[in-house]
């Protein structure tokens, strides 16, 4: 299994000294006196639009755990957005490193099927998760917005932006709608230019579109215009959130071993059409007769010549001697177990070799597949062709499925102590992330209201940059590689982090929604999140080629998106 390399977490004495700046952002009191007299500044920065009385008179803010720096000028709440931000960013990338470092001892499956994608989407489930539980019932439904708009701008901001950047940076010369692995001659060619990725990044994308289905769900009440069946409807989607959550990653757990069964057949049928077109070359006449049945003629002369021993039968030896001489390059065969796949097709009366009557029955099975395999150029049997054209269908589907099998995974030296360093880092990212969500959650809504901007749009465009910074780094990086294995793996997660969010993210939402009964207004905002990601979605179950222009409809959804729930919600009031 390839993986990826994380980048080393940095040391933290920088969060020390953010944390003794933040102090002094404290806000002031002003007395209510009448003896102090004005100097008429309050009075001319009243006058200014909300959001450029950035050093307007403060009121009394409230400190999170009752000792966390507060204020209430928009300046020292951005000042705060941006250092809790940068302690979430950090959070994400301990999470990252340490789920990293424990692959690497424990290898995939539970590690990498459970705990890798809901340590990927615990600081966003963290910052969903505070924005609804502290306070009133009234302060939960303020700052829940926050909640959501970070579930949606995440979501879009990897759909959108790091989608495309990863298009952009990936792109080879894209030939026979396939892209050539490090080859980038052709510029920026919006059509001669790309990626390509495996089927298996094509059914994350499937999954990714399916696990919308709660949003749907919830939203049926605004859609039926009944307002009586909506906690209802809340406690449906929890539900099937839940249910999809599970089931995807029991997918991840046993996706592996599905992939390995998919791939050894592919690898079988290359070897079949590799036989079949090394005998074509090496036959003096046609392998099948005018109506399609063995020429045994033509396989006698075939299976004397296979026969090094002449004793009549073909043996494990002389067949590992053919599949070595037709030298399968393309692909990481054993060759091993490929003989054994051959003698089973063949070998009918169980005893271990190949007689001629059996060779010549499973040369006319393995012709039979050939011909009736979905090629481009179908030819009969007079010609021949479709040989040569099973063999590229096979080898293109040996590719597709994204062999990884021959990647060099370095050893752990030390598992005992990377063990340690990983459990380490995970503590430490989930202390963080919990500890810093809440204030994080504060420090935006105290902004919304000191510049008037809706706390949506801020928690849309600054919280993701926190939280997904670190893998969206690594994915820019990774993609640029230029490689199909590469492109595979990055939209891979990409879509993996998206569908987390569909899930974990949407479930803790739910949560909150339904045990602290608040309402569900978030039309505009679930609309923007279905349109993104049936769009992708869709788009990465129909094709496995992209060319470079897919990157610019990928870009044009990110402002587009944010312009939609402007229009809905403050211009036709749907919110």
């Amino acid at each position: 299994m390839a993986r990826r390399s994380k980048p080393k977490p940095k040391p933290i004495f920088t969060l020390f000294f953010f944390l003794i700046l933040c102090g002094f952002t404290y806000g002031r009191f002003i007395s209510d006196s009448p003896d102090l007299v004005s100097d008429g500044v309050h009075t001319r920065a009243s006058t200014l639009p909300p959001f450029l009385r950035l050093y307007a008179a403060e009121e009394a803010c409230e400190q999170t755990y009752g000792f966390m720096p507060c204020t209430s000028t928009a300046l020292g709440n951005l000042f705060l957005i941006i250092v809790y931000g940068f302690l979430m960013f950090q959070a994400a990338t301990y999470l990252s490193t340490g789920s990293e470092l424990l692959l690497e001892i424990l290898g995939p499956g539970i590690v990498g099927g459970l705990f890798l994608p809901i340590l990927g989407a615990l600081p966003d489930a963290m910052l969903i998760l505070v924005s609804g539980l502290s306070g009133s019932k009234e302060t939960a439904q303020s700052q829940v917005s926050v909640g959501m708009g970070l579930l949606a701008g995440s979501t879009v901001m990897l759909l959108t932006v790091i989608w495309g950047t990863c298009i952009v940076v990936g792109k080879c010369d894209i030939q026979n709608s396939v892209a050539i692995d490090s080859k980038d001659t052709r510029g920026f060619s919006l059509t001669g230019s790309g990626v390509c990725t495996d089927v298996w990044t094509s059914y994350a994308g499937i999954i990714m579109a399916i696990s919308v289905i709660p949003y749907l769900v919830v939203q049926l009440p605004q859609f039926l215009h009944s307002n009586s069946v909506g906690r209802l409807a809340v406690l449906i989607a929890l539900i099937i959130s839940v249910s999809l959550l599970i089931s995807y990653c029991l997918y991840q757990v046993f996706q592996p071993w599905v992939q390995r069964r998919r791939l050894d057949y592919a690898k079988h049928k290359h070897v079949i059409s590799g036989i079949l077109q090394h005998l074509k070359k090496k036959s003096l006449g046609k392998l099948s007769t005018e109506d399609g049945k063995p020429n045994e003629e033509v396989l006698k002369k075939l299976f004397k010549a296979i026969d090094e021993n002449e004793d009549g039968f073909l043996s494990r030896t002389e067949l590992r001697a053919l599949i070595v001489g037709i030298q399968f390059n393309e692909i990481n065969l054993d060759e091993s177990d490929a003989v054994e796949k051959v003698i089973r097709d063949f070998d009918k009366s169980l005893d271990s070799q190949i007689d001629f009557n059996e060779f010549t029955t499973g040369i006319g099975k393995w012709l039979e597949e050939a011909r009736g395999a979905k090629v481009q150029k179908h030819s009969g049997p007079d010609t021949m062709k479709y040989l040569d054209n099973f063999h590229e269908q096979t080898r293109r589907e040996h590719d597709l499925l994204g062999d990884q099998t021959d990647e060099i995974v370095e050893g752990v030296e030390n598992p005992k102590l990377t063990s340690i360093k990983a459990a380490l880092l995970l503590l430490l990212g989930t202390i963080i992330a919990a500890a810093f969500a809440d204030p994080l959650v504060d420090a935006v809504d105290n902004f919304s209201s000191a510049t008037s901007i809706p706390t949506f749009f801020i928690s849309f465009i600054a919280l993701p940059l926190a939280t997904n910074s670190s893998e969206a780094v690594t994915a820019i990086i990774f993609a640029s590689r230029k490689k199909l294995r590469s492109a595979s793996l990055t939209f891979s997660e990409i879509y993996g982090a998206v569908t987390m969010n569909n899930t974990l993210c949407m479930t803790v939402f739910l949560s909150l929604v339904y045990v602290r009964g608040l309402v569900w207004d978030f039309t505009s905002e679930v609309l923007v999140i279905l349109i993104v990601c049936i769009v992708m979605g869709v788009f990465a179950s129909i094709r496995t080629t992209f060319p470079l222009w897919t990157s610019l409809l990928a870009f044009f959804l990110y402002p587009f998106s944010l312009a939609l729930v402007y229009v809905l919600d403050y211009v036709f009031g749907w919110s």
